[in-house]
């Protein structure tokens, strides 16, 4: 059995295209779950805004329970 937990990235905030840039806020998150035995499955955007740039995100980390 596996057990699965989801973080939520926020970009609305920020006024920047994220291509280009150096947003590393999801680095930090990927890292802290991997020290907690988290292994990183994927990310699923969960929003963008009217011009396509990703406002939000979900990680989303796993490990055996």
């Amino acid at each position: 059995m596996r057990e699965y937990e989801y973080v939520s990235v926020d970009y609305k905030k920020r006024e920047v295209i994220m291509v280009g840039f150096g947003i590393s806020e999801h680095r930090e998150i990927i890292d802290d779950y991997a020290a907690r035995g988290y292994r990183y499955v994927g990310s699923i955007i969960t929003e963008v805004d009217s011009n396509a740039r990703i406002r939000k995100i979900d990680l989303v980390f796993e490990k055996d329970a």
